[in-house]
C-alpha cells in the first residue's frame, strides 16, 4: 500500500465513479482500475461492490476512508513542513465552518490572515451542526474547524480553542421593529418568528419562550440558517439569531435588538491533537491573536 493508492482511492470514493476520478487524477481510467485492484488484493478485501453501472463502498473501504485521508493529510504536513524553511508563501488551510461563527469572527480572522499571508489559500466548507464540524476535522476532511454550541460538544480526541460568546438577538423587518432597546422574551407575544430547526440554540429560546406561555407564531422553520435574513427582510417575521449576524443584518435595513435575559452561542476552534501543517498552525495563531485583541481592556 502507497500514497499512490490511497490517492486513487479517496478520489473514487469522492465521486463513486472511476471515469470522473481517472479525469480528476489525469489518468487513464484502466490504470486506475488495475491499481485499486492491486490495493484490493494486497488487502485482502474489496474495497467497492459494482452495482449495474456504479459502484457502492464495502465495509471495509468505509472503513479505510479516514486512515487514508490521516496518511494523505500527514504526507502533505511533512511536505509542507520542509517548504516552511523557505517561510509561508504558499499554502492551504482546509476549513469547515457553521454558518454563524462563518460569518463572525470568521471573516475578521480570515482578513488577518489573508493581510499577514498573501500567498495562502482557504477552503471553507459548511456545516449545520457542531457534530458535523467534529466528526469532519476527526475524519480529516478539513483540518480546523470553527462551530458554535450552547454547550461544549463532544470533542474527545481534539483540541477545542474557545474563541467568544455571542449572544442572542432579535432581528426585525424595519416596519415592524418592536423599539430601540434590549427586549424581554415575554415581549416576543404575538410576533410572527422565523425559526431555525430543533436542536439549535436559537430554537431552543424559542420553544422556552413558547413553553412559557407567550403566544408567540413560528411562521417558518428553515434548515438552512442563511435563507433567514432574507425572509426577515421581506417582513415574514421577526428571528432569533446569533449577534454575528448584527453588522449585516444593520447593513441591510433591519432592527437588531438584544434579548433579556441573555443566551450564549459558545463560538469554539476544534483541530486535531497531531501536527498541523505550517498553513494550518499560522490560520490557529490569527485565532489566538484574534482572541487576544477581544480580552476586556485590550485595544
Amino acid at each position: 500500500m502507497d500514497a499512490r493508492q490511497l490517492t486513487y482511492f479517496l478520489a473514487i470514493v469522492e465521486h463513486l465513479n472511476f471515469n470522473r476520478a481517472a479525469e480528476q487524477l489525469h489518468i487513464a481510467q484502466p490504470s486506475l482500475s488495475q491499481a485499486i485492484r492491486t490495493l484490493e488484493h494486497e488487502l485482502g478485501v474489496p474495497l467497492f461492490h459494482r452495482v449495474g453501472r456504479g459502484i457502492v463502498l464495502s465495509d471495509a473501504g468505509e472503513q479505510l476512508i479516514e486512515p487514508a485521508r490521516q496518511v494523505i493529510r500527514d504526507l502533505d504536513t511533512a511536505k509542507a513542513a520542509v517548504r516552511s524553511t523557505r517561510g509561508l508563501r504558499r499554502g492551504r488551510v482546509e476549513l469547515i465552518a457553521m454558518p454563524s461563527p462563518g460569518m463572525e469572527p470568521l471573516s475578521t480572522i480570515i482578513a488577518r490572515f489573508t493581510d499577514d499571508y498573501p500567498g495562502m489559500t482557504l477552503t471553507v466548507d459548511a456545516a449545520f451542526r457542531p457534530e458535523e464540524v467534529v466528526h469532519a476535522v476527526k475524519a480529516g476532511k478539513a483540518e480546523v474547524g470553527l462551530l458554535g454550541a450552547a454547550s461544549a460538544p463532544h470533542t474527545q480526541g481534539l483540541e477545542v480553542l474557545h474563541v467568544e460568546d455571542q449572544p442572542l438577538v432579535l432581528i426585525s423587518p424595519p416596519d415592524l421593529a418592536p423599539g430601540t432597546g434590549p427586549i424581554r422574551r415575554s415581549e416576543l407575544a404575538g410576533m410572527r418568528l422565523i425559526a431555525s430547526k430543533r436542536g439549535s440554540l436559537m430554537r431552543q429560546l424559542v420553544d422556552d419562550v413558547l413553553a412559557s406561555g407567550v403566544e408567540a407564531q413560528v411562521v417558518v422553520e428553515v434548515e438552512h440558517r442563511t435563507s433567514i435574513l432574507p425572509m426577515v427582510l421581506s417582513g415574514v417575521g421577526h428571528a432569533v439569531m446569533p449577534s454575528s449576524w448584527t453588522p449585516l443584518a444593520r447593513r441591510a435595513g433591519a432592527s437588531v435588538r438584544a434579548i433579556q435575559p441573555a443566551s450564549l452561542l459558545r463560538i469554539s476552534l476544534v483541530s486535531r491533537k497531531g501536527p498541523l501543517t505550517p498553513a494550518a498552525r499560522a490560520f490557529v495563531g490569527c485565532v489566538h491573536t484574534y482572541i487576544d485583541r477581544a480580552r476586556p481592556g485590550d485595544q
